[in-house]
Parts: structure tokens; sequence; C-alpha cells
């Protein structure tokens, strides 16, 4: 075959440097090489947007690919096919002439494939004596062997695009879902922090995401959230560390009821000292029947009424604001900062204030505050306090029941925090009546 001589296009259609560009990469393929020309079609149609090629385009291009009779292309065959509009509208699913016309146009500036373009511009092979093609009129797929690896290599990085644009999309989704449940479980669980200014951070970030954004936009806001992610996390989970782990229901420790606020009035160190020695006694078997979830904010209400005093307009809603009127009482009842300190970080920061709210309810039955708060975080050092019978002793004494048998050795110890100092009727609450009732007999 005699090398093609066209160059330009046939009729109106003018040439371009593009046009001499693609030529001219289709003169340098390697003659050694050979490509699956579907294999190439694939890398073509996977990094579609970046050649700037249309859909309807590379249908054209499927249907010229069809009509060369090998699969295997090789740079030293003849790579010209020279079907008819007819033949590839037929291809093409019945595609109308001005859109063939239109999308084969896409196909030359893109480089994909070349004009050759006979005197009168039709489309046909002259063949010589033996059958052998001599002159062939058409277009040329030369360019899909010559760059193949470009092609793929092209293709690689959009599928490597895509991948990134997939995984940065799922990480700021994450983050949202995250940083949303994190807040509302710091709000409700009474975890102290500024929940309103990461509320609002929240919603300045999500707001400036787009419906439709480039990868490198969701990274940014992605880095951005994250770090709000990590602010509160570390927050949610310094505040975990500093609670009772007792408190815990999937917690296999036992709460041991061990609790006597008839103390000597003494020292403070020396009322603990006393209380730890006798804390050494092995607890009855049934003493390791208590409840082992958390006691709900509103049964320690109930139990303790006397808090609501403390707070401006009387309402506590949250663990967050028992522990601030806790703070308010401590110097009420003559308990040191080193007392309420080694009460905080034994028991953990709401056990320690459900404590000092039973020891502020019965304040003027106690001796000494300081002393038997020491008392019993000694005792929650070797696992024999738990809050739980404190404020069932002030419930049952609020609700007028039979006052708490005294500690024995088949039998568990009472607290007995003394007589109400209110008398009357007590309508208590479903929740306060349902936990007595699930409490073991």
């Amino acid at each position: 075959m005699q090398t093609p001589l066209s160059t330009t296009p046939f009729g109106r259609r003018p040439m371009t440097l593009g046009m001499i560009s693609s030529q001219l990469a289709a003169k340098a393929k390697p003659e050694a090489a050979i490509v699956h020309k579907w294999h190439v079609f694939q890398h073509i149609k996977e990094s579609r947007q970046a050649l700037g090629a249309t859909d309807r385009a590379l249908t054209i291009l499927h249907a010229l690919l069809s009509f060369h009779p090998e699969i295997a292309l090789e740079a030293t065959s003849e790579l010209i096919v020279w079907p008819s509009n007819e033949q590839l509208m037929a291809r093409a699913n019945g595609m109308p002439p001005t859109t063939l016309r239109r999308h084969l146009a896409v196909l030359v500036d893109c480089g994909l494939i070349i004009r050759r373009d006979s005197p009168n511009g039709k489309r046909f092979a002259r063949k010589g004596q033996g059958g052998e093609i001599e002159q062939a009129y058409g277009f040329d797929l030369a360019p899909i062997v010559a760059r193949a690896e470009e092609y793929k290599s092209l293709a690689a990085a959009v599928q490597a695009e895509k991948k990134a644009f997939r995984v940065a999309k799922e990480r700021l989704t994450i983050l949202r879902r995250d940083i949303v449940k994190m807040i509302e479980a710091g709000i409700n669980e009474g975890v102290p922090g500024h929940w309103r200014r990461f509320q609002q951070a929240y919603q300045e970030i999500a707001g400036r995401i787009p419906r439709t954004a480039p990868r490198q936009l969701l990274e940014s806001l992605g880095g951005e959230m994250e770090t709000l992610w990590s602010e509160i996390r570390e927050l949610l989970e310094t505040f975990a560390k500093t609670q009772n782990p007792d408190a815990n229901e999937s917690h296999s420790g036992c709460h041991i009821q061990n609790s006597n606020p008839d103390l000597p009035s003494e020292s403070e160190r020396g009322l603990a000292k006393e209380g730890g020695a006798g804390g050494n006694a092995a607890a009855p078997p049934n003493l390791r029947r208590l409840p082992k979830r958390e006691l709900p904010l509103g049964i320690v209400l109930d139990a303790c009424p006397n808090m609501r005093w403390l707070i401006k307009g009387g309402e506590i809603r949250h663990w967050k604001d028992l522990l601030a009127a806790a703070e308010v009482a401590r110097p009420m009842l003559g308990i040191s900062p080193s007392a309420w300190r080694e009460a905080r970080e034994v028991l953990g920061e709401q056990q320690a204030a459900i404590t000092l709210a039973a020891i502020h309810q019965k304040a003027d039955q106690i001796s000494s505050a300081g002393g038997y708060l020491r008392s019993l975080t000694d005792r929650a050092k070797d696992g024999k306090f738990s809050v739980w019978p404190m404020i069932m002793a002030l419930l049952r004494a609020k609700l007028g029941g039979p006052k708490p048998t005294p500690p024995t050795a088949d039998g568990p110890a009472g607290f007995d925090l003394g007589k109400p100092r209110q008398t009357g009727t007590f309508q208590a609450s479903a929740e306060l009546r349902a936990s007595l009732a699930r409490r073991p007999k």
C-alpha cells in the first residue's frame, strides 16, 4: 500500500494545527506496536472528559472500530476504514446525518482519528491485481495505536481522581455524621463544653459545601471538619475518663453497699483512716445484687431536693448543673478542697456530685461532712461503695417507708440518714416508683 498523501480535509472544512499534531503523533507510532482495539477503546471511554470527547462521538468511534476486521491493531497493517455515512448511521443506532457529521468532527478535533479524504470526498479503497489494497480513503485509526499508552495512563489518572473524590466525599459525610451525633451526645449527657459554639462552627462549615464541588474543595472542608471533630472527640473522651467505670452497664464490676453516716466527729484525716480500716471486711454475697446501671438524674433530685436551692432559678436539667450546685455546697458543708478533689478523682465527677448531694440533704445529721466524704472515698477505692444505697435510703425516708436495718453478717448494710425533715404526703414520680420496684430485695 502506498503512503497516504491526503493531509487536508475535503470541501469547506478548514485545516488546523490540531490536525497536524494528530498526524505527527500517528507517524511517531512504534513499528512493532500491537494493541487490542477494544482495550484501548475502554481507556478512551474512561478518559472521555479529559480528552474532550462526547458520548455520541464515542458511539461513532465504536462503530468505526467495528469496521476494522482485526481485533489487534498493528502499526504496520492497514488502519484506514471507509464506511459510508449510511453504514455508520446504521451501526450508530440510527444517528441522524447532521449529528453524525458533527460528532465525527469532534473525533477529529480530539485527535482520535485522522481524515484521509479522497479528491472528491468519497470514501473508498483501490485494490491491486492481487486483491491487496493499494490506496484507501476514509478514517485513519493510526492514533489508536500510536497513543494507546497515553490513553491508558490518562484513564488510570482519571480513575485515581475519581477514587480520591469518592474518598474525600465519604470522609466528609462520616465527619458530618460523627460531629452531629457527638454534639447531641454531649448535650444529652450533660458534658460541660461550649456546645453552642460547636454547633455554630459545624453549621458554618456545612453551609459552604455546594451541591457539586471539586475534590480539592471537599478535602479542604474535610480538613476543617476533622479539626472540629478532634476537638469534640477529645472533650468527650476526657469527660468519659473522669466517670466512675462501675456506673457503666457494660462493666463487670459490682456495686457494694457499705455506707454509714454515723461517724465520730474527729478530724477529716482521722475519720478517713478509721473508715478505711473498717472497709476491709468481706461483703456479704447479697451485696453484689445492686443495680449496675447509672442513676437517673430525676431520681437523684427527688432524693436530694435541697440541691435545687443552690442553683439560680432552681432548675437542674443536666449533670453539669448538679456538679455546679455541688461546687456551691462544698464550702457550705466545710469540706476541704483536697477532700473534694480526691472524691472526684476516685468516684468521678458525676458520682462525687451525687454523694455530696446526699450529704447536703442530711447535713444537719452528719457531724463532719468532710470526714464522712473522705471515708466514702476510701471505701470506693476498695470497690465497697455505691451511691445507690444512699439515694434509695433518702427516697425511702421521704416516702415514709420502713427504716433500713443496720448491717449484719447475713444481710446488706443499711444507710440511715435519719428521719425526713419534712412531714406530709409525698407523691413519687413514675420513674422513681419503677426504680424502687426494680431494686433487689
